[in-house]
């Protein structure tokens, strides 16, 4: 595992990023995944997805560098939306890249938002399942609608179903992405993944701690790719300071966790007996 270092405050920092270049978005014969220090890219056999992108315009500062520059973006087959929240959804990222992007989707709210930018928002259900080029995803539930305590965003209901994961089956194996999510009964009876992006935030309105260890060891073959945490300078919200060190310690097998520098690529492997 790769020696990470701290913040003053104490804040667990990701490696360096490195530079995502447009090459990356050509075909080879495989399937890559890219941490872009918020959710992720995934190469399979030149098909290319973004998950996520925030590749612009946040608003909180942050402890890295962006390791997919707006002008490095190659051809984008799907973009995939798990939630509204602005370190998920970024409408100047989705703006700056619709020329290079052939769909968008999401749950029906946020694909209504898309719309609403002029963005052609695919909307979606819980369970859905689509194919994008070589790859055939699906959405799986989650539970993140924290706005529903917040006075500010009272102008709505907020439901579950606004929010979702996604499970990626590819040519040389299954990538799941269960999104910002308490744990639910659902997500510990799954098929097993070959690998998971994976949230281990100690937070109410994510996985926790302990949720993130019994997913873990629920899946005890797929390897993990931590995301949600090391990357936004934040130490007084826990959404941000997950510290990989304290996984290795309680999960099985911990040489499957994979600490990722934001753009380097993770080679994707079929667990031949999951």
């Amino acid at each position: 595992m790769k020696k990470l270092e701290r913040s003053q405050q104490g804040q667990v920092i990701a490696p360096a990023s490195i530079a995502i270049k447009k090459e990356a978005f050509d075909n080879r014969q495989e399937t890559a995944v890219y941490w872009l220090g918020g959710a992720a890219m995934i190469n399979s056999h030149g098909t290319n997805l973004l998950i996520d992108p925030v590749l612009e315009g946040f608003d909180l500062l942050l402890l890295i560098e962006n390791p997919l520059p707006i002008e490095e973006v190659g051809k984008v087959d799907g973009v995939l939306i798990t939630h509204i929240d602005n370190d998920h959804f970024s409408r100047p990222t989705l703006k700056d890249i619709r020329e290079q992007t052939l769909s968008y989707h999401a749950p029906h709210y946020v694909a209504e938002q898309m719309q609403k930018e002029g963005l052609p928002g695919t909307e979606h259900d819980i369970y859905d399942t689509f194919s994008i080029g070589t790859m055939k995803i699906r959405l799986t539930p989650a539970c993140h609608n924290w706005q529903n305590g917040s006075s500010k965003y009272n102008f709505r209901y907020w439901k579950e179903e606004d929010y979702c994961g996604y499970w990626i089956d590819t040519q040389d194996g299954s990538i799941w992405m269960p999104g910002d999510s308490k744990l639910l009964h659902s997500q510990l009876h799954m098929p097993d993944p070959d690998a998971i992006l994976f949230d281990f935030a100690d937070n109410d309105w994510h996985i926790t701690l302990e949720g993130a260890i019994q997913l873990a060891n629920n899946y005890p073959k797929a390897d993990l790719i931590c995301i949600h945490w090391g990357t936004v300078d934040a130490p007084e919200m826990t959404p941000f300071n997950g510290d990989p060190e304290i996984l290795k310690e309680r999960i099985q097998t911990p040489e499957r966790l994979h600490i990722l520098a934001p753009g380097e690529k993770f080679v994707l492997i079929k667990k031949k007996d999951c």
